[in-house]
């Protein structure tokens, strides 16, 4: 076994140098927010979706383009706004007069990295347009479906829920989101170093600096890092205790809850983990992964009450009681 784990971590050094090429590149564009672009690396890594949440103004949309252009791969920036239509993004049936037939126009979801700016400015049925790509990786435009390319990533920014002009996204769509990063303001230093930065009339951009080949390497080899049953115990107790506080001497937090994180959350917190020890440069798995991205894969999946918000308990401080009180192993 400890030959096996030795072997994936000399395989992980030997293909790990293309996500170091990616932060020194994102490093020349984006001042700080390295905890957000670990994390996107992590969604990246782990084949999933990632949903980034912040007020305006902090570089949300910037680092997530920044890191797309740094893949030699496909990419379509989605702009969504109160008028928009799912025509508008998935496409639609335009018909040909000189043949006098329908087909299909697609639209530009059929890239491999889609940048969903300010998702939450659409209404609902353009928010749930994306319900079928970002899960099965294909789309429908009437009775045709499109396999959609590989890789396929949706990296969405919104912006408070409580600010004018937003709408909430559906519970079947946000569960969709590998990961849900807050982003906060940056430090005094960082902030002048974005000043000096960018104030200076010369914009800084990001190259193509690694290949889907890579990448797709990478994701193969997350896939395989060892995991100790103990510690896929430890995932699955942190989300079940999400459901049923009360087995877990955690009946103060059963009123605050209206529904707990999904089994795709078991899912996801795995492949997470798995993703955040090979940026870590290791073949297995410790609790200390699941802790350090468990925040992100849980926050969107525990639904809180009224009485909840009543007493201003965010879902972050049930996740957060939940990590304190389960027995790491």
């Amino acid at each position: 076994m400890l030959s096996d784990i030795d072997g994936l971590a000399d395989e992980i050094q030997a293909k790990r140098g293309f996500l170091d090429r990616i932060r020194e590149e994102v490093a020349r564009v984006i001042v700080g927010q390295d905890g957000m672009i670990h994390r996107l690396l992590v969604a990246l890594l782990a084949d999933g979706h990632v949903l980034v949440e912040g007020v305006p103004g902090l570089a949300k949309t910037l680092t997530v383009r920044t890191l797309a252009r740094t893949l030699d791969t496909g990419f379509q920036r989605l702009q969504f706004t109160p008028d928009l239509l799912p025509a508008d993004i998935i496409g639609t049936m335009v018909y040909d007069e000189r043949d006098r037939t329908f087909y299909a126009k697609q639209g530009p979801i059929f890239s491999n990295l889609i940048l969903a700016d300010e998702i939450n400015r659409a209404p609902a049925k353009v928010q749930s347009a994306l319900l079928e790509a970002m899960q099965e990786r294909q789309v429908t435009i009437g009775d045709q479906t499109f396999e959609l390319d590989d890789p396929f990533m949706v990296m969405a920014t919104q912006n408070p829920i409580e600010q004018e002009g937003t709408y909430p996204l559906p519970e079947a769509q946000i569960d969709r989101f590998m990961l849900k990063l807050k982003v906060d303001y940056p430090d005094k230093d960082e902030e002048l170093r974005i000043l000096q930065r960018w104030t200076t009339g010369e914009v800084p951009t990001a190259d193509p600096v690694a290949s889907v080949a890579e990448l797709a390497a990478a994701r193969e080899l997350v896939v395989r890092l060892y995991i100790d049953e103990r510690v896929q115990r430890y995932i699955v107790d942190l989300v079940c205790a999400s459901r049923e506080p009360r087995a877990w001497d955690l009946a103060r937090l059963e009123p605050l809850i209206d529904y707990g994180a999904s089994p795709r959350a078991t899912i996801y917190l795995t492949l997470a983990a798995k993703a955040n020890a090979f940026l870590d440069g290791r073949g297995y798995v410790t609790p200390d992964d699941v802790l350090a991205i468990g925040m992100d894969v849980m926050r969107h999946r525990v639904l809180i009450s009224y009485e909840a918000e009543a007493e201003e308990v965010a879902p972050e401080d049930v996740v957060q009681t939940i990590f304190d009180n389960v027995e790491v192993p």
